[in-house]
């Protein structure tokens, strides 16, 4: 081998040993930063908006920098036979590859299917762990959808009457204090440019140009406030490239496979009224669709528009 590989082997050993300990080492120092900014959170509503905001992207940020550290790590071993072939170079860069990606899919999968409900459990917690009233020191009761009513405006019950906005009253029996928390709802709604309530969801969809097998079409989108009755549209083209099935559901749907893998990415339900009225929602499993219908009243969505 001459001597200008056994300088750039050597050198590239050099870089490997001091970037696989500071990539490994960043992915560490941020989970740890973030876990003392979290512990730093003094309110249990604060401590739930960082984590449901930002612990996914730090856990998915933090196992990246260690999968590099593994690319890293891999490229510093077997240093005496790449010195005497310059294939065993290539060899251990292809492994070094293979075990970086490796760890990084594992870390997403895991990430993925197992981190929410984990998640899911630690927001619940810190949603519904009683509060305390910060004067008297009382614990506070979190009020019932009915009861919690009398101590929201308007916009509020408009926000949660499209399931777009959730609101948690907390209240101290003895002296009358209450406390308001905001959630993110089951269903997503825009902030409507003028009243600034997330209350600006979707009315119908229109059709003004129609898909050809070669050239895309064209959809108008109605959005609507269901508080200050604001009225939206958005033109969006049609993909006359089709490259998904469609998917019936009964009773019979499997949605996951026998290894585990979800077959169902979210579930979409149309609401027909008598009159010819359609709604269109989305959801991320059928746990929150069935708990929607159960709790949607058509009457009193209308009621609002």
């Amino acid at each position: 081998m001459s001597e200008g590989l056994i300088n750039f082997i050597t050198e590239w050993q050099k870089i490997m040993f001091i970037l696989a300990p500071s990539s490994v080492g960043l992915g560490i120092l941020i989970y740890i930063f973030y876990k003392i900014i979290l512990g730093a959170k003094k309110s249990l509503k604060a401590k739930h908006d960082f984590v449901s905001k930002l612990e996914f992207k730090i856990l998915f940020l933090t196992h990246s920098l260690i999968a590099l550290g593994v690319f890293f790590i891999a490229n510093t071993y077997k240093q005496e036979a790449v010195l005497l072939s310059f294939v065993w170079f290539f060899i251990r860069f292809f492994i070094s590859i293979c075990l970086g990606v490796l760890y990084g899919y594992i870390a997403f999968l895991m990430l993925k299917y197992y981190y929410p409900s984990v998640q899911a459990k630690r927001l619940k917690k810190y949603r519904y762990t009683p509060r305390t009233n910060p004067e008297t020191g009382n614990e506070m009761k979190l009020l019932s959808e009915e009861e919690e009513d009398v101590y929201l405006d308007e916009g509020m019950q408009a926000e949660e009457d499209v399931f777009s906005v959730d609101y948690d009253v907390w209240i101290d029996v003895e002296t009358g204090y209450t406390q308001i928390e905001k959630y993110e709802g089951r269903l997503s709604a825009m902030q409507c440019d003028r009243c600034g309530f997330q209350t600006l969801k979707l009315e119908k969809e229109e059709i003004t140009k129609e898909v050809k097998d070669t050239e895309d079409g064209e959809l108008i989108k109605h959005y609507k406030c269901s508080y200050c009755k604001r009225i939206k549209r958005k033109t969006v083209k049609i993909s006359a490239k089709k490259t998904e099935q469609d998917f019936q559901v009964n009773e019979n749907t499997r949605f996951v496979d026998l290894k585990g893998n979800k077959r169902v990415v979210f579930v979409k339900i149309d609401i027909h009224s008598s009159e010819g009225d359609i709604k269109k929602y989305e959801f991320q499993n059928l746990q929150e669709a069935q708990k929607f219908l159960k709790e949607f009243s058509f009457q009193k969505l209308e009621e609002k528009h």
